[in-house]
């Protein structure tokens, strides 16, 4: 049974443990919010204690506990055509411009990279529009790559299943062509088809880790709603690395709540949250 609260000094560790893997800043207001979602954790553990579970995360089991801790502590608030915006520029603009590029440089195909892809329904959204006119054109085809830090959101991504109520801004057509509704103990959810989901490649990526691994080819890069968790520092860092992955003219799209104005960088901005490398 969890008897003790979370100290101070066990709060100010924590805090800096997940700083030093993630480079997540968690404010010192957070205290009750880390305390509430770790308590889930220790009880999982059959720990009494936050004593006991820094010992933990400091004993040579340490390791596979930290990125329960990271998935414990992380957000993943999302849903199917999240901030349109983005889907209707990509939609209307970007794949008329890099099309060229995607056909001549590329070996035929067009590149997104979905950066904290949490549980899937933005790069599913995004593998919708690319299935879809415009971007259905004569031979060129399309590659998606989704990562996030979390194992385990990752893994209710890969299997492509959600809520019937988590399906937003979905018009019936697309519904009916690329889901598969539940029956009977499936009622209340749907499946992603298996011929759009093929096209995702799923992988998980810490983007503070020193080599991602990935090509330096895409065409745009959806990073969003995940560079408010980090310092101005680490936020500039993260920024010129995704400018490094994109191709010339490529875009980056960044949440609405999110801003470029105070790190340097190489991006045109196009209009808010749309960057352009120039190019």
């Amino acid at each position: 049974m969890l008897t003790a609260n979370l100290s101070a000094q066990q709060f100010e560790f924590i805090r800096g443990l997940i700083y030093e893997h993630t480079r997540i800043s968690i404010e010192p207001s957070k205290e009750d919010v880390v305390h509430s979602r770790l308590g889930k954790r220790l009880r999982a553990l059959v720990l009494n204690d936050y004593d006991q579970y820094c010992e933990l995360l400091q004993s040579p089991d340490g390791d596979a506990e930290l990125q329960k801790l990271v998935d414990a502590i992380s957000t993943n608030h999302t849903f199917f055509f999240r901030e349109e915006q983005h889907f209707e520029f990509l939609k209307d603009r970007a794949l008329k411009e890099l099309e060229r590029d995607a056909r001549d440089s590329s070996g035929r195909t067009f590149r997104v990279w979905s950066a904290a892809c949490s549980s899937g329904e933005e790069p599913c959204s995004i593998a919708i529009l690319l299935n879809e006119p415009p971007f259905m054109v004569d031979g060129l085809r399309w590659r998606l790559t989704a990562t996030d830090i979390s194992r385990d959101i990752l893994k209710r991504a890969a299997t492509g299943v959600y809520d019937l109520k988590r399906i937003r801004n979905m018009p019936d057509a697309w519904f009916r062509k690329y889901f598969l509704l539940g029956r009977n103990s499936t009622s209340g959810k749907c499946r992603v088809r298996p011929e759009l989901q093929k096209g995702i490649d799923f992988r998980n990526l810490n983007l503070f880790e020193e080599d991602y691994g990935l090509r330096r080819n895409y065409h745009v890069i959806f990073c969003r709603n995940v560079m408010i968790y980090f310092d101005n520092e680490n936020r500039e860092k993260l920024v010129n690395r995704l400018f490094d992955h994109l191709v010339p003219g490529g875009y980056l799209m960044v949440g609405h709540s999110e801003s470029l104005m105070s790190v340097r960088h190489g991006f045109d901005m196009v209009q808010a949250a749309i960057y352009r490398k120039p190019g």
